[in-house]
This record gives structure tokens, sequence and C-alpha cells, in this order.
């Protein structure tokens, strides 16, 4: 009979595979390298498969070892939230919450969203990763993130997800201040020039490419830029082009350096879901973060 797996075996095991080496998982757990390379030996022998390759560098994977992580790593997540989840229905307030955000939403919604709700819970941690939801998929399908505000195209892990419409947003083409272009009112005379925009991977980007494509159109993306930051600078700072969330034109931040072209012809619109596991319930701050963002998200103008 196979040995029971045992909680600590598996936080060392995830822990290792996190930070590569004993070492670096011994000092984020605060426990002896011998003491964790113990617990390592004794899951790979309850679990009768070698886990790790170990190298002079570090360990890695095994095939099986990566197929065991997705599943340790979802039980360790699960069991944090519903210790948590307890704890808050006891009255504690306390715990994390772990959020992925869009572009558009990190600039709009999301200050509001979290100063209320640091000022009703200034005891909750809140994690925020921002970026399109197909660099999301693999935390929110692993409980490392409890839920994403964010734009959606099709994918294989939908049935895995829940998707609730929040709202809609507008974006325009966007340049800097006295661009050459700044007068051009028709997309297809601005595809000879260079642009920079995220991969079309998923999402309202991916969205874009297809419509672009099916036009006939070929935007010159010469310098992808995954982030909204080092896009919207870019843009700023130079003749590159992109197309980014239309409230930009009124941005005290960015209005001064940025300018909307004015063309003749709308983009579509970038419908924004709040997403979540499909299999979990949240806990009570989960989802009070989370009526907070419907709150404010159906208050926003496109």
């Amino acid at each position: 009979m196979a040995a029971q797996i045992k909680f600590h075996q598996l936080r060392a095991f995830v822990a290792v595979t996190r930070h590569g080496s004993i070492r670096s998982a011994s000092r984020q757990l605060n426990i002896s390298q011998p003491a964790l390379t113990k617990a390592i030996k004794e899951l790979e022998e309850s679990v009768a498969t070698q886990l790790f390759t170990r190298r002079s560098h570090g360990m890695s994977l095994t095939e099986a070892g990566e197929s065991f992580f997705q599943h340790a790593s979802l039980i360790l997540e699960e069991l944090r939230a519903a210790q948590e989840d307890l704890q808050q229905r006891q009255g504690c307030v306390s715990g994390q919450v772990n959020i992925g955000i869009g572009t558009s939403i990190s600039r709009s919604v999301m200050p509001e969203v979290i100063k209320r709700f640091h000022r009703q819970y200034p005891g909750v941690r809140v994690r925020i990763m921002e970026g399109q939801l197909v660099n999301m998929l693999h935390e929110l399908r692993q409980g490392e993130l409890d839920f994403t505000i964010n734009t959606y195209y099709q994918s294989p892990y939908d049935h895995e997800l829940t998707f609730e419409k929040l709202m809609a947003k507008r974006y325009a083409v966007f340049a800097r201040k006295g661009h050459p272009a700044s007068e051009i009112s028709r997309l297809d005379e601005l595809m000879d020039w260079e642009w920079t925009m995220p991969t079309p991977r998923g999402s309202y980007y991916r969205q874009l490419h297809e419509l672009f494509a099916s036009r006939g159109l070929a935007p010159n993306v010469s310098v992808v830029c995954e982030t909204f930051t080092a896009c919207s600078s870019l843009v700023a700072h130079s003749d590159f082009l992109s197309i980014l969330p239309a409230a930009l034109a009124d941005d005290a931040g960015l209005a001064p350096l940025l300018q909307r072209l004015p063309l003749d012809e709308s983009l579509p619109l970038a419908t924004f879901y709040l997403i979540q596991r499909r299999d979990t319930t949240p806990a009570p701050i989960t989802s009070a973060l989370m009526q907070l963002f419907r709150l404010i998200c159906h208050s926003e103008p496109a």
C-alpha cells in the first residue's frame, strides 16, 4: 500500500519547483535544507515516482513531476483559500485576494475599487497582476488568481471558467502630440506607419488582428509591448502608433503627451468580463471585492 502524502511534503515540493533549488526553497520556507531534502525524498517514495532531475545548478521537474505539480499547487491554493474562508466567516477579516486586470481596468476602474476595498478591509492584502487574459490563464486555472477582470477570446479552457459581462470600453488609435499622421482619418492609410501593440494571442488584440486581416489590412507592428506602461511611453516619445483605451485622451497624466487620431470609423468595443474558475466558491472577502468591481464597472461610461 502506498504511503500517505503529507501536507509538508506537498509544500516542500511546490516551493522547490517554484524556486528551482533546495537552497532557495529552504530560505523561503525557513526550513533547513536537510529537512527539505528529506521531505522531497519521502514524497517521491510515497508516489513511487521520480519528480525531480537533480543537476549541479539546481533541480528541474521530470515529466511526471510537471503533471504532479499542476495538482499539488492547486491543492495548496485550495487549502489556503479554504482556511481564509473559514477565518473570514468567523469574523477574522484578514487574508489575501489575488486578482488579474486588463489594461483599461488598471487605468480606470481599479484605483477606485481598491481604494474603497482597502478602506473597508485594511487587514486584507491584495495582489494585482496586469495583462491580457492569455497571460493569466495558468495562474487562474491553478487557483493562484481568484479572478480576473479582462477581455475574452475563445480558448480550450472555456469549460473550466465562468464569464460575467461587466462593461464595454472604447479603444482608439493613438499617436504622440504633433505626430505627422495626426490628421489622417482613414485606418487603411495608417498601415505603413510603425506600430506597437501586444502579441495578438488572445482577448481584444486578437479580435483586432482578425478584423484587420478580414479587411486585408496589416499594421506594421515592429515593436511588441506586452505592458501598457511600455506601450504608452513608446508612443508618447516616438512616431509609433498604437491602439489604446479611448479614455486616455482625458487622462491627466497622458493627455499632454498623446492624441487620439480622428478616424472616420470606430474600432470594436472591448467587452470586459469577471472571469473565475467554474468549480470554486469565492471566500467572503473575495466576493466583496468582486461586488465592488461590479458596482464601479456598471457605472463606467464606454
